[in-house]
């Protein structure tokens, strides 16, 4: 029986991923592993708003997303950068499919909070038969995190949360969120696995500092009721050593560390 695995992989990352990324999710994808990959795209998004020179404002941390903003964030998230994930993935022998999660209403929202956000959505269903059937045919999903309201509104969605949505709906075994580390560290060790209140001592101790900060808790976020784990992992090095996979996991449950 195939298992399922969904990497959710950063827009800083994304063109840093080195050859060994690719040939360990060769690995995956030839012995058997069904892949789907959901992408981000917030520093290119920042570049083309400058270039455009589109003026944008935070809210609580959070990009508002104007029409004018959307209609950018579509364009690189739907094009220049999904099409260059799905580039890579076939120069290594990977046979992928782009799309967004407007295609076949795979994501489906609504409107996170109108007045503060914009065109930002809370995703309330996942439509995976389209990124199974992908999967199924051989081909390896690339989701940009759009989404569509029931009225087919266009809206941006949290890579994130898009992810762990998507993970939930394909049953997927592994989460994977790919970063430039290839875990958490203490004292020169990396840590095999931790709870997201175990991460928030680590982050009271200073021992998660810095922009690992943001990266353990929206890995945290992403645990939910159909997603028990996250494990971060390095796309610049290898993830994969002899079938076992390299990184940190971040689990709901205490006991289950035992």
């Amino acid at each position: 029986m195939s298992k399922t695995i969904v990497f959710k992989c950063g827009g800083s990352v994304i063109r840093e991923l080195s050859d060994e990324f690719f040939q360990n999710l060769k690995e995956l994808f030839e012995a058997g592993w069904k892949i789907a990959v959901v992408h981000g795209g917030g520093p290119d998004i920042t570049r083309m708003l400058e270039k455009l020179n589109i003026q944008t404002e935070f809210v609580n941390g959070q990009r508002k997303t104007t029409k004018p903003v959307l209609e950018v964030a579509e364009m690189v998230l739907s094009g220049s950068i999904n099409k260059y994930f799905v580039s890579e993935l076939a120069k290594h022998g990977l046979p992928a499919v782009g799309v967004s999660g407007k295609d076949g209403r795979l994501l489906l929202a609504d409107y996170l909070n109108e007045k503060e956000y914009g065109q930002v959505g809370r995703i309330k269903k996942v439509n995976g038969q389209m990124a199974e059937t992908l999967m199924e045919k051989g081909f390896i999903p690339v989701i940009a995190p759009l989404s569509m309201t029931d009225g087919c509104e266009t809206l941006n969605v949290n890579a994130d949360l898009a992810a762990s949505a998507v993970a939930g709906a394909l049953h997927a075994d592994q989460l994977m969120f790919v970063t430039d580390v290839k875990g958490i560290m203490k004292n020169d060790e990396m840590l095999s696995a931790l709870t997201p209140e175990e991460v928030e001592d680590l982050i009271a101790e200073g021992v998660i500092s810095g922009g690992m900060i943001p990266k353990v808790n929206s890995a945290a976020a992403a645990l939910t009721g159909q997603v028990n784990e996250v494990m971060i992992v390095s796309g610049k090095g290898s993830f994969l050593r002899e079938d076992a996979f390299i990184g940190t996991k971040i689990m709901k449950q205490k006991e289950a560390l035992l």
